[in-house]
Formats: C-alpha cells, structure tokens, sequence
C-alpha cells in the first residue's frame, strides 16, 4: 500500500512538472518550434544564413567627402544628418559675411587713406582727430579681420567635409544591431556609493 501511495505520488509530482515546463515555454517560442519542426535541416540553414546576412545600408565615405567639398551641407545631407545642415550653413555663411563686411570697410577706409596722402577730399574730411595715421590703422585692421575670418570659414569648410567623412565611416556601426551603446547604471563593487548613469558598448556575436 505503502509502494502504491509513493508511485502515485510520484507520477503526480512527475506529471506537474512537466505540465509547469511546458507551459513555461512562450507561445512565440511555441510557434517557432512547431514551424522549425515543418523544415528539413537545409531549410533551416538557409534562414539562420538569411538573419546572419542582414544588410547594413552602406555610405561611401568618399562621396560623402567629395559631396560636401562642392557644397558645404551637401555631404551631411547625403549621410541624412539633416540636422547638420542648417549649422554647417550658418557657420560658413557667418563667416563668409565677416569676411565680405571687413573687406568692404578695408576698400573704404583704403581710399579715403589714399586720397589723405593725396591732400584731396575724401568722406572722413570733415570730421576732426581722422588723420592719415588713423585711416591707415583702421584699414590696416580691417584687413587684418578680414584674413581671419577667411582663415575660419576655411577651417569649418574643412571640419564640415572631416566632419562628413566620419559619419559615413560610422554609420555601417550605428546601423548595425549587434553593436550597441546604451546607458546603464554603473553600481560601486564595494556599496559605499550610489549608483551612478553611464554608457555601455555592447557587442553581440
């Protein structure tokens, strides 16, 4: 009687078991098994074959370069940060228009110079303390501010093709799924200080 109770017992103790681990299985997995089941070993080796070749949409660096040397902005567009676009515009067209405004006052301040050492009229004649001394500082330093603002829209025209050129060597790493940064919080090993935000660089092979 003894042996009959504990058989009992134990075929219920099994059948309960296996009752939990199967329903422990989710029904998506459920699913996936009873289709893997449908497939020969060549079919399923086609699809893990078909996730392991996901395509990555490729930009070329060069055209990207080469985009953005013909026209500030046009090689951001082409990597589709649009964002970019209106920043590497203003800071190109601002300092395009320092350049544009100094060598204006440069060509003004030049001539009324000239004409000073000339002993003829000029538009700063009649007002007092404007030598020719004075002239040739202001258009001195007209020029001057007009050479550096040349030299810094050269150097954004440059940071903005860089600038191009490594978004499009970056993004085959940004669009790939198995590589990822995200935040996590950073917790101290000893537990005298709180956790802390970070990031984290995952990668998935």
């Amino acid at each position: 009687m003894r042996r009959l109770l504990f058989f009992c017992t134990l075929l219920m103790f099994h059948l309960t078991f296996a009752q939990v681990k199967q329903d422990s299985v989710p029904v998506s997995q459920k699913e996936e098994l009873s289709i893997m089941e449908n497939k020969s070993p060549e079919e399923i080796a086609q699809e893990i074959e078909k996730v392991n070749k996901r395509k990555i949409e490729t930009i070329s660096p060069t055209k990207a370069g080469l985009y953005s040397a013909i026209l500030p902005g046009l090689g951001q567009m082409y990597n589709r940060k649009y964002w970019k676009i209106p920043i590497v515009w203003g800071a190109v067209g601002t300092g395009v228009g320092i350049a544009i405004w100094n060598q204006n006052q440069y060509n003004r301040y030049r001539k009324a110079f000239v004409a000073s050492l000339n002993g003829q009229e000029h538009e700063f004649s009649n007002i007092p303390g404007v030598t020719s001394q004075v002239l040739g500082n202001i258009q001195d330093k007209s020029k001057r501010q007009r050479d550096y603002a040349i030299a810094i829209t050269g150097l954004i025209y440059v940071l903005g093709i860089i600038d191009a050129v490594v978004d499009a060597h970056l993004a085959p790493m940004k669009a790939d799924p198995d590589l990822a940064l995200s935040p996590v919080l950073i917790y101290d090993q000893s537990e005298t200080k709180p956790a802390t935000p970070g990031l984290a660089l995952r990668f998935k092979f």
